[in-house]
């Protein structure tokens, strides 16, 4: 599998879309992989993962073409992720089809958001939950549970195809013990998971900062889920994290973690 990262940025991005901070200002002076947009991913070429609001700059920034995607799978309902108006553009009178061109999938909150936003609109919508695998197309595709907002069933993904498989992780937070004891049970080729408080720990258990991601990969290397020619690759950087893309790589490579960056493609 090909997988694309279009975007590895915390909610508002790095820069900050407001923000006078260290990390934002470097950022802007010195541009290259500290320009983080909002977490997005594409495998394959055709597997869209979530939809934030640069989706129309990273397709053409990637050279990428939408029109070939058969499915969108959100993972949660936070606007950096679920730009919902943004879908509307793949049907009349913007463009000439008449059905969504790619099917959806989406846990209950997402769901209900879209159904509300388009009653009627002709498009495949399909509901997913935690630990119910799906297949789409030549994708088996596991949602696990994510630690991310109370009373919402969030979404990290393993995705599969032709016996090759890794997790995304984006917005994870600290597992619970049934997500803990699923991933320990799985084997995984590439792991992406968030690292958005960085430096900085912030009091929230829905995110990570460095030292818990750490303790999260380090936690499935254990399990022997992650090999050790296993990808670790982080994303989703928050500039309230405190660490400039250099300053991520100097903390994650004596832990053999790479640090993500929009526009970087992983083979696995």
């Amino acid at each position: 599998m090909r997988i694309r990262l279009l975007g590895t940025g915390g909610a508002d991005g790095v820069p900050g879309l407001f923000s006078n901070d260290e990390v934002s200002r470097y950022a802007r002076a010195n541009g290259g992989k500290d320009i983080r947009t909002r977490a997005a991913a594409l495998v394959d070429g055709v597997l869209k993962i979530d939809l934030p609001p640069e989706t129309a700059m990273q397709v053409v920034r990637d050279g990428v073409d939408p029109r070939d995607w058969t499915g969108l799978v959100f993972t949660h309902s936070h606007e950096d992720h679920c730009a919902v108006s943004e879908i509307q553009y793949a049907l009349y009178p913007f463009v000439s089809a008449d059905n969504l061109p790619f099917t959806i999938f989406a846990n209950h909150a997402v769901y209900a958001i879209i159904k509300d936003r388009y009653p009627e609109w002709p498009m495949e919508l399909i509901q997913t939950k935690s630990f119910e695998s799906y297949k789409h197309g030549p994708f088996t595709i596991t949602p696990v549970e994510a630690n991310h907002i109370e009373g919402e069933d969030c979404h990290n993904l393993i995705v599969d195809r032709d016996g090759k498989r890794f997790l995304y992780a984006t917005d994870t937070g600290i597992w619970s013990q049934a997500t803990t004891d699923f991933l320990s049970s799985v084997q995984l080729d590439a792991l992406i998971i968030e690292c958005t408080d960085g430096f900085i720990p912030s009091g929230y258990s829905g995110h990570l900062n460095l030292e818990s991601c750490v303790q999260a990969v380090e936690l499935l290397r254990s399990a022997g889920s992650l090999r050790s020619d296993s990808q670790v690759v982080t994303t989703h950087h928050s500039h309230s994290g405190g660490a400039r893309h250099c300053d991520l790589e100097r903390a994650f490579a004596p832990h053999g973690i790479q640090v993500g960056f929009d526009g970087m493609i992983l083979e696995i």
